[in-house]
């Protein structure tokens, strides 16, 4: 009963064996076949050693589909990983640059901004430079001005003065002529 039991142990399904045989390699599966000649050399003689044979070795087994199993899913996650992390990586250059030009456009009308604003400041400087001069021009105009209406008025004082000169040269002159005669 015992030798039943490690052959029905022995025996796995058929999608354990397409499993093991699919993801173990050639090495392995060499192994595999050693250790299973070897129980079945031993015979029945040693029904316990049977057993702990087949039990060691069913354990073998599964442990080599589960770790196969598990090499196989960790390359897929990583696979996958990497594509993922590779289109996020696409993603976020595409979203960088894009706002790059946003930020590039951006610059570009604030140095337009910037330069009309620049502009009209000279445009002020200018006016402003151009109403102190005008105030210094008017200024110095008033001052001629106010130096013109002063000769005026001299020479509005010098021309009354010189036609007195004149009246009181003229009844002298007929006053000597009378006193001459």
């Amino acid at each position: 009963m015992s030798s039943q039991l490690s052959h029905s142990r022995l025996r796995k399904s058929p999608s354990d064996s397409s499993s093991s045989s699919s993801s173990s390699s050639p090495a392995n599966e060499g192994l595999r076949h050693e250790r299973l000649a070897r129980v079945h050399s031993s015979g029945v003689s040693d029904a316990s050693n049977d057993v702990t044979k087949n039990h060691a070795e069913s354990y073998f087994s599964r442990r080599e589909n589960r770790l196969s199993a598990r090499k196989r899913a960790e390359e897929e996650i990583a696979h996958n990983d990497y594509k993922k992390m590779y289109e996020k990586a696409v993603a976020t250059n595409q979203r960088l640059k894009s706002r790059l030009e946003t930020s590039k456009q951006e610059l570009v009308v604030i140095k337009e901004q910037l330069q009309r604003a620049q502009q009209k400041e000279r445009k002020r400087e200018f006016g402003s430079n151009m109403l102190e001069t005008e105030k210094k021009d008017s200024w110095s105009l008033r001052k001629k001005i106010s130096d013109m209406e002063e000769q005026v008025k001299v020479k509005a004082e010098l021309h009354t003065e010189n036609q007195r000169l004149k009246d009181e040269n003229g009844a002298l002159i007929r006053v000597i002529t009378k006193l001459s005669k």
